[in-house]
This record gives C-alpha cells, structure tokens and sequence, in this order.
C-alpha cells in the first residue's frame, strides 16, 4: 500500500521532489529526520489522507487504494498533552487528580496503557514524538506497547520520532526524510556538542 503524494504546498516548499511515494505498507513505521525535515507534516499528511480529506494544495493517491480501517486516531504528545486542559475532566475527578500529580512521562504511559488499547480492532494509530518526556527504560516499554496493538488488535502503528530505541528496533520500519533535499534542516554551521556557538 502506497501513498503517492502529488502535490503539497509545505513539501514543495522544502524542496521535496513530487510526488512523494510512501510506503505505508508496514503495519509499524517510524518517521525519521532533523529537526524541519517534515515528519508531522507527513504524519498529518497521511492523517488527512486516510479520513479523505484534502486541504488546500494537498493531492494525493492510494496504490492500489485506500487501506481498510476502522478508526484514525492522531496523538501528538506536545499537543494534546491531558495535563494542560483539565477543565476536560471536571466530570471524572479521580483522573483529573491523576492528572494533577502525574509527570508528564506517566500520564503518556497511562495513554499506552489504557486508552490507546482501547480504540476499535484495525484502528490507525497516529504518534507525534511519543517518546516525549519519556526515560529510555519506558521507550522500549511503549515500544512493546505498540508491538502488543499491532499484533494483538490489528492496529497499524505510525509514529514521527527522535528515539533511537524506537528507530532501531528490528520490528519498526524506518521512513527517513533526511534521503530528500530540504532547504529548511538546521544548518551544519551551528558547532558540536561541547563548542561554543555564541559569536
């Protein structure tokens, strides 16, 4: 199953070849790439793809279709982080006071651990830097968590990342943007660790 993307107004910006063809027939695929190379671009490219939708200059094909799903759920943890918008949980008390005491790590945990298993058989599960906030021991957690949905419930797992735990795990397939031209990367120029970049 591939998505051909056609045209795209950020891509074609970045100076990304078109179409892009991406590979979406792995049931576990992590987006790699600096920092601007595009990964929730194409995250929430492929998003709006599987629900059919088409924003302004966005076109694209499925080949040979449009995949089967029940459900596209979309997760990005800087986002969508529960901790920030508690006036959502005014009616389930004992969450919200989770909620309150929890770090961040635990409440992305707790994500894994009950609401994303939850979800309908066959759902797409769409990750933003999942790792955010999260300690290298509970990055191979949520890796065998995302494992577990994909061959327990069918799911197919789809996550823009930093993590090299999650990038090289021989059970992820790896889709690394930084193989295409961009002109918006963060420049060579800047030092390396422990150098001074201040002029």
């Amino acid at each position: 199953m591939f998505l051909k993307i056609l045209a795209h107004p950020i891509f074609a910006n970045l100076n990304f070849h078109m179409p892009m063809i991406v590979d979406l027939s792995h049931p576990l695929i992590m987006l790699a790439g600096e920092n601007g190379s595009g990964k929730s671009t194409l995250l929430h490219s492929i998003y709006y793809a599987l629900k059919s939708e088409s924003p302004d200059g966005f076109i694209y094909r499925f080949e040979p279709g449009a995949p089967a799903h029940s459900e596209i759920f979309l997760f990005d943890a800087e986002a969508h982080n529960p901790r920030t918008q508690l006036e959502f949980f005014d009616a389930q008390p004992e969450l919200k006071a989770f909620l309150q005491m929890a770090s961040h790590g635990q409440v992305m945990l707790s994500m894994f651990q009950e609401n994303f298993p939850a979800l309908p058989q066959g759902t797409f599960l769409l990750l933003d830097e999942p790792e955010m906030a999260l300690s290298q021991s509970n990055q191979r957690r949520i890796l065998k968590m995302m494992m577990e949905l994909v061959d327990r419930k069918g799911f197919r797992v789809i996550a823009a990342t930093h993590s090299p735990i999650l990038l090289d795990a021989k059970e992820t397939y790896v889709i690394n943007l930084d193989n295409h031209k961009n002109k918006n990367v963060v420049p060579n120029d800047l030092g390396v660790e422990g150098q001074s970049t201040i002029q």
